[in-house]
This record gives C-alpha cells, structure tokens and sequence, in this order.
C-alpha cells in the first residue's frame, strides 16, 4: 500500500488498527462484569441490599404530587389478571368527615407524630411480653409505606422493614401528601382501593359527597375490608361506626395539619 509516497506494510496496519479499537472500546459492561465474576453469595446480598433500598428511592419518587402509586396489592390483583378499581383523587376532593373519621378511627394522633407513635409501640411491646392480646397498632404512615412497599400478613420482619420506612416517609412527605396517598390506595374490598372507587362502589356517589354515616362505616371497615363490607354493616360494624361517627363530631382539633 502507498502513503505520501512511501509502502506501508498492511499487516501492521491492520494490527494498529485493531489495538487502536480495542483501547478505546467502552468500558460498558464493566460494572456488570465484576458483579458476575463476584462469588454467589455476595450477589444475593447486594442483590438484596438493592431490594431493601429500592422503596426509599420510591419515597423521593412519590413526593412528587402528580405521581399516583399503586399499592403492593393492586400489583398483584394486576399480575394475576383479576383487575381492580382504583380512582385517584386529590385530598381536596375528599369530604373532610371522611378524613376525621379515619384519623379517629386509625390514628387519632397522625398529626403528632413522625411516622410512628413511639409510646403505643412501647404499650404494644409490654403487652406482647406479658402474653396479651395485642391491637395492630399501626399509625397510617405505618400503613401506607406497608400497602405501598411490603406484605399484609403480621410477621416480626415486616413490622421492622415497616418502622424505619414509616419514619422515612413522614420525613419526605407532608401530612396532606401522607394522607391523599394513603386514601388513594387503601383496599376497601375485593379489587376496590382508593376512597373514590370505594365511595361509588359501597354508595354510589363520588368521595366527596360522603355522608358523615357512610365515611364512619368505611373507616371502620378499614381493618379488615374484605369480611367488613361497609355499605352491608351487621350489628357489630353498626356500633362501632356510630361511635366513630361521634368522635369525628369533635375532631376538628386533630386535623389542624391536613386544612390549616
């Protein structure tokens, strides 16, 4: 081959050329390459470090208001093909006597608190060790970042993954934030989450039309909203929405935080 007059030898150009090539090639797969070449052992833990860290980054994610999470259920109810109903709507267009009643109902002290009540969990606790029966004790902070990011059956691990996601997300989140994705994704029966959905499948009107009776009984149908069908209460459902309805009444003081 000919260059400004002088033969080149092709081979070494060749050679050149591909050394060349693979000096610049990018290091693309790097990061993946030492993880595969990691021993078994270590790549199920940082595997699992990944999946323990994953929701924090979805907390960050969720402070965003246009963005409408789905709960770990609905992921499910959508995977196995059974569907749901679920209708976000901002906290502004749910009736506030439905938000007394589920604060007084779940979590009369919500605006409080960081994300858990350190003194029920410490009642909770001496209960526990003494061999009482105990009461969930859940704050909805506790409950949200449950529905959002672990599992419904009562286990010593979750209710510890449970603690620190709950303070997290009281501390990124505001209280109006907390509540409107708590309300948005709570199940209210089969394949039924969020207060819109359930407000037109339990009554027939939008959420926020709810009557002071009909938010009582959604709120207490909250524990248990499969056995607990809040537009078909028995006696005991009944009771306990009118004492909730009562206490709602008088709890204007308790959700200064979500309409000061």
């Amino acid at each position: 081959m000919f260059r400004d007059g002088a033969i080149v030898d092709v081979r070494q150009l060749d050679i050149s050329t591909d050394s060349e090539g693979e000096a610049e090639m990018p290091q693309r797969f790097s990061l993946f390459a030492r993880f595969k070449d990691r021993p078994l052992w270590q790549r199920i833990v940082l595997i699992l470090i990944g999946l323990l860290l994953l929701p924090y980054l979805f907390i960050l994610l969720y402070v965003l208001p246009f963005v409408h999470p789905v709960s770990t259920l609905m992921l499910r109810d959508a995977l196995t093909f059974q569907g749901y109903d679920r209708r976000w709507v901002p906290l502004d267009q749910i009736a506030p006597v439905l938000v007394k009643s589920v604060m007084v109902s779940e979590d009369g002290q919500f605006c409080f608190h960081g994300g858990v009540d350190w003194g029920e969990m410490r009642m909770l606790v001496q209960e526990t060790l003494q061999g009482k029966s105990t009461r969930g004790g859940s704050t909805i902070p506790m409950q949200t970042v449950k529905n959002l990011f672990l599992w419904n059956s009562r286990s010593f691990v979750r209710k510890t993954l449970e603690l620190p996601l709950a303070v997290s997300a009281s501390f990124v989140w505001p209280k109006r934030r907390m509540m409107e994705i708590y309300l948005n994704v709570a199940e209210w029966g089969p394949g039924i989450y969020g207060i819109e959905a359930a407000a037109r499948y339990h009554f027939k009107v939008p959420a926020s039309k709810l009557t002071a009776r009909q938010a009582a009984l959604l709120a207490v149908s909250l524990p248990n909203p499969i056995d607990r069908v809040a537009s078909k209460p028995g006696r005991g459902l009944s009771q306990l929405a009118s004492l909730i309805q009562r206490r709602a009444r008088n709890a204007d003081e308790y959700i200064k935080c979500l309409y000061d």
